[in-house]
């Protein structure tokens, strides 16, 4: 039981991981002795959290644009360059859209599927050989970043967003099915509201919108970490396809 939780030996790669959610997940496994590559779009900001979490263990900095399969690719190509196998692939780089019904346009509604629903399923599948690998002794994790606006409506006109969201905890179920006879275990996290660009709300109006949430608080960075490690570590081996709700309750409420 001592070592449920560890993550020791491990690899990880994460997307999205110079800020946010990517953050808190990429600081909670190296505290938990994961070797740890964070990417990111802008290399500047990659490269400095990557400095930054350094302090905590093994992190390097691979800097992509995984918003299209050939840059999915090319993040494969570079983890590869440095891994053999791969333990736990995070897929959490994200983007959001609102507008009103009448006027959303087609690149907001293609930006933010392309990102959040496309790029986990070919990100995923341009590095199952290393996945794949990692299964040969333990099983290898896929945790997909969904959110709780794929399962219940929020106030805000996100078509996209709450469309490619919903699809990804689908698309997990699918993938979970296939996967789990390589012993890859697929499972995803449905987020609340945690501090961050993408939730400026959370991040800037934090009583305001922790008065609409049961729990009384936004997530903090330990909340989001520790589900994070649930799923990648040994605790998490028999959680195939779910999707773990971490909202402070905010779902049961809508």
């Amino acid at each position: 039981m001592n070592n449920l939780f560890s993550l020791q030996g491990r690899t990880a790669l994460i997307t999205g991981g110079s800020r946010g959610i990517g953050r808190m997940i990429a600081a909670g496994f190296l505290a938990q002795g994961a070797r740890v590559y964070i990417s990111a779009r802008k290399a500047a900001a990659c490269d400095q959290t990557a400095k930054e979490l350094s302090s905590l263990g093994h992190c390097i900095s691979l800097p992509a644009d995984v918003s299209t399969v050939e840059g999915a690719k090319a993040l494969a190509a570079a983890y590869a360059a440095h891994e053999p196998q791969l333990d736990i692939l995070v897929n959490n780089a994200g983007a959001a859209w609102g507008a009103s019904f009448d006027e959303f346009p087609e690149s907001g509604w293609d930006k933010v599927v392309d990102l959040n629903l496309k790029t986990p399923f070919f990100l995923t599948q341009a590095l199952i050989t290393q996945l794949r690998k990692a299964g040969e002794k333990q099983p290898a994790k896929v945790i997909n970043i969904a959110s709780i606006d794929g399962i219940s409506i929020n106030p805000q006109e996100t078509y996209s967003y709450a469309a490619s969201k919903a699809g990804l905890i689908q698309l997990t179920r699918r993938m979970a099915l296939t996967l789990i006879k390589d012993n890859i275990v697929v499972s995803a996290i449905a987020p609340g509201a945690f501090a961050s660009d993408m939730n400026k709300d959370a991040r800037d109006h934090g009583e305001a919108v922790a008065a609409h949430i049961p729990a009384g608080r936004v997530g903090t960075d330990e909340d989001m970490a520790g589900a994070a490690i649930y799923l990648a570590s040994r605790a998490g081996d028999y959680v195939v396809g779910s999707t773990l709700v971490v909202d402070g309750g905010v779902t049961h409420a809508r």
